[in-house]
């Protein structure tokens, strides 16, 4: 099952993608798609519905994030060994994590405004995991029963603010639309494998990731565990699990960043694409 809002920021409106890839509206059976929704047990009522007893929609003027109030946004670090080598650090030995704001949330198609005298700003195509039950000390082999599916994610990074202003990775991670998520939630189900996954990115249509969930240094299972130990995860909760090669950091002979102007494409076998249109700074653009 896929699941996505449409509409207006703060006003979207619940439905899902049938398997004709219509849009089927969703808002005469719940009021969105919340952490509620994502327990399993909603799940499976969302599932058992017929698609064709559904109010078919028109194609939207916007897609929302594909369920409403990410309470966490977790990211782990250099988990792809090709992606490691190319930013020439080690693979961890443990997974590396940090916090992305709630506010760098974004639709998958919203325009991602650079910060203030950002030069150094980048992209990165990664698979999100969703939380959909309580987790908390969970075993591997239990991992995969608290997850409720899948999305991609665009962990956009000023690397500048990451890397070279002190402490943490967070200030470079966390900035106003720098987490686009969407465009649907494709259940668990449907992805009987998130370790054999292929996902891309392009910046004005130049192809710069092409890579695989293979070269994950910690699996889906592995991660959900271990970031259970540290924090209680719950439902709405985002785990962003890194990226492949072939972020602009990475460019030889020298890096190349993003530039007002720039449109970034990108997605995940099954899981659907993005589009994003990159802006200078512009408060307006915040407040829509």
């Amino acid at each position: 099952m896929k699941l996505l809002r449409h509409g207006a920021r703060g006003a979207e409106r619940p439905a899902l993608l049938d398997e004709q890839g219509r849009l089927r509206d969703l808002s005469g059976v719940i009021p969105d798609i919340d952490a509620h929704t994502l327990h399993p047990e909603s799940l499976r009522r969302l599932q058992a519905l017929d698609p064709a007893s559904l109010p078919l929609l028109p194609e939207p003027a916007r897609i929302g994030t594909p369920w409403s109030r990410i309470s966490k946004f977790i990211c782990v670090g250099l988990n792809y060994a090709d992606h490691a080598a190319e930013s020439n650090l080690p693979v961890p030995e443990e997974p590396i994590l940090f916090i992305k704001a709630d506010s760098a949330v974004n639709g998958p198609n919203d325009p991602v405004v650079l910060p203030q005298g950002s030069l150094k700003t980048d992209w990165e195509v990664e698979l999100g995991v969703v939380i959909g039950r309580r987790a908390r000390y969970v075993s591997e082999e239990q991992a995969l029963e608290h997850v409720a599916g899948y999305c991609v994610v665009n962990d956009v990074s000023e690397r500048e603010y990451q890397l070279e202003r002190g402490g943490t990775w967070d200030k470079g991670k966390g900035c106003d639309t720098f987490g686009p998520v969407g465009p649907w939630l494709v259940t668990r189900d449907e992805v009987p494998d998130p370790r054999d996954l292929n996902l891309w990115l392009e910046v004005n249509g130049r192809r710069w990731q092409d890579g695989s969930t293979r070269t994950m240094v910690f699996g889906v299972q592995q991660l959900v565990s271990y970031i259970s130990r540290f924090m209680t995860l719950e439902p709405g909760d985002l785990i962003s699990t890194g990226t492949p090669p072939g972020v602009g950091m990475g460019a030889k002979p020298q890096p190349v960043y993003l530039r007002p102007g720039d449109v970034m494409r990108l997605g995940i076998a099954g899981l659907g694409e993005q589009r994003q249109a990159v802006h200078a700074w512009d408060a307006a653009l915040l407040e829509r």
